[in-house]
């Protein structure tokens, strides 16, 4: 297999476009939210991004090669990385802006130092969990079945991608359909454009051409200086003052969760990649993973990186190793030369973002593809907390929006609506073990073996006493995850078990019903 081939280009425009995404938020999040000097940010922030970013990907794209060299093979296409969204949302509002307030509140020198040490301490700790988890992860994909993997990815992807940009594309219906037509065209049509310019570069190229004459670019002023070249130094005493600090200690509640949350959202993408032909090693394949949300945080980021999500569908465009190093040296290059406020003034988002789409609709399609026909009802049951909890945010969004305080007094408001809001918010947290869990579960169901059904139900109670899954608690601004017991999930899933487990003796087998 060559180090690089046409699909390359297409695989590289929508990795690209989505890594942009992701720098483009943190660069948002990190100078509104938490006030970053361009010095922090610029300096420590990105660059340290930079490494983990350009670690990932060429590992991974030299993992393909090695794998294509040991099988054979020509079409293996290497396992796409980035940084994590949800981590992101998770480590700005949940450790870093709550550290910088109770900085302020202490009338400390500096609170925004104080939050750049308790996201690195948050992003060493995810990248520690990430890397023990790798040792008994390949058990826990063995055990579960792939309905359950694949579910859970595709209520990712139809809620936090596809629906989220099926709005952006309605938002800007000259720019967004345009561009998701060319997709459509190229990928489910299966033609090529003439000359073999790649699809994605003409999706770019017009969206960003239609995106000028439409005014939707240039995206404000003009950035009117740069920061220069930028190279990563690590930041270990950093690290370890906030580690003497207790920082570590006072965030373990959002640290836990989220890392434990990369391993399994990784772990799923893995199987979606070998669900799609390329069956790679687990263990080695999160060691990377872990290894490069540690190197984000000693070079100074406070985000941690991960096997993302959408393998199928750049594996579709043809895409193979090249594109994973292509993405990597562009990330390092808009990191170091303070080149994103550019790109983010020329090149709106919209630009890209039928590509992002399309990857979502070909990770929804796949949860029913690469698994048995029967298993369908699981892979339904796993998609929807995944779109529930992209609807609770959304929801808490047009609250927050409409500048009402968070509080129990909006439950009952809801509910009159015939909303059940407590609900929305309850299956929020830890959303992805839930899917996992209850989409795992129907499978036994249907291939009755009540007694596995009921083992999956009391893993579930299990995670529901730890206040991994279902917990919350009401601050101002959100609903955020409280790891005391959700004893009602407990004795509910608990309940479950039960009726499983009597399954045997209460009922009789009914072959002669049918299934659809």
């Amino acid at each position: 297999m060559r180090w690089f081939v046409r699909g390359d280009i297409d695989g590289f425009f929508g990795l690209a476009v989505d890594n942009l995404v992701q720098l483009l938020l943190i660069d948002a999040l990190c100078r509104l939210v938490l006030g970053f000097p361009d010095a922090l940010l610029y300096g420590q922030v990105l660059p340290g991004a930079a490494v983990s970013l350009l670690v990932g990907n060429f590992y991974y794209a030299w993992q393909a090669r090695r794998l294509a060299r040991a099988t054979g093979r020509d079409d293996l296409c290497a396992l796409p990385y980035g940084i994590n969204t949800v981590s992101v949302f998770a480590h700005v509002f949940l450790v870093m802006l709550p550290a910088k307030l109770a900085a302020t509140a202490a009338g400390a020198a500096d609170p925004v130092r104080v939050a750049w040490q308790a996201g690195l301490v948050a992003c060493l700790g995810s990248g520690l969990i990430e890397l023990a988890g790798s040792f008994v992860a390949e058990r826990v994909r063995r055990a579960t079945p792939r309905a359950a993997l694949l579910s859970t990815l595709a209520g990712v992807a139809l809620g936090f991608i596809s629906i989220g940009f099926l709005f952006r594309s309605f938002a800007r219906p000259v720019i967004g359909l345009t561009t998701l037509a060319v997709l459509l065209l190229v990928y489910f049509g299966r033609v090529r454009f003439r000359g073999g310019v790649p699809g994605g570069l003409v999706a770019v190229a017009l969206g960003t051409l239609l995106a000028w004459i439409t005014g939707v670019a240039p995206v404000g002023a003009m950035p009117t200086q740069s920061q220069g070249l930028q190279l990563p130094l690590p930041v270990l005493g950093e690290l370890f003052a906030a580690i003497r600090g207790d920082l570590l200690w006072s965030y373990l509640a959002v640290i836990v969760p989220m890392g434990i949350f990369n391993v399994v959202g990784s772990l799923q993408n893995i199987e979606a990649a070998e669900a799609a032909g390329d069956s790679y090693p687990t263990r080695p394949s999160l060691v990377v993973n872990g290894l490069g949300t540690l190197a984000a945080a000693a070079f100074g980021s406070c985000f941690p990186t991960t096997i993302y999500i959408g393998h199928p569908g750049w594996k579709a465009m043809g895409a193979r190793a090249g594109y994973s190093i292509l993405s990597g040296v562009f990330s390092t290059i808009v990191c170091l030369t303070g080149s994103l406020a550019y790109i983010a003034w020329a090149v709106p988002i919209e630009a890209g973002m039928a590509i992002v789409l399309w990857i979502g609709l070909v990770i929804t399609a796949q949860a029913f593809q690469a698994t048995p026909r029967e298993h369908a009802p699981a892979v339904v049951l796993g998609m929807l907390p995944g779109v529930a909890a992209w609807g609770a945010l959304m929801a808490k969004a047009g609250l927050r929006a409409g500048g009402t305080v968070m509080s129990p007094a909006l439950v009952p408001a809801f509910q009159q609506a015939d909303v059940w809001i407590d609900g929305a918010f309850a299956l929020e947290q830890g959303f992805i073990f839930t899917a996992m869990l209850l989409s795992a579960a129907t499978v036994a169901v249907i291939e009755r073996r009540f007694v596995q059904a009921a083992a999956w139900c009391l893993v579930a109670a299990a995670l529901s006493l730890t206040g991994l899954m279902h917990s919350y608690a009401w601050t101002p601004a959100d609903t955020v995850l409280s790891l005391t017991p959700a004893w009602s999930f407990a004795g509910g899933y608990a309940l479950m078990a039960a009726v499983f487990l009597l399954a045997p003796l209460l009922t009789t087998p009914d072959d002669q019903r049918t299934h659809t």
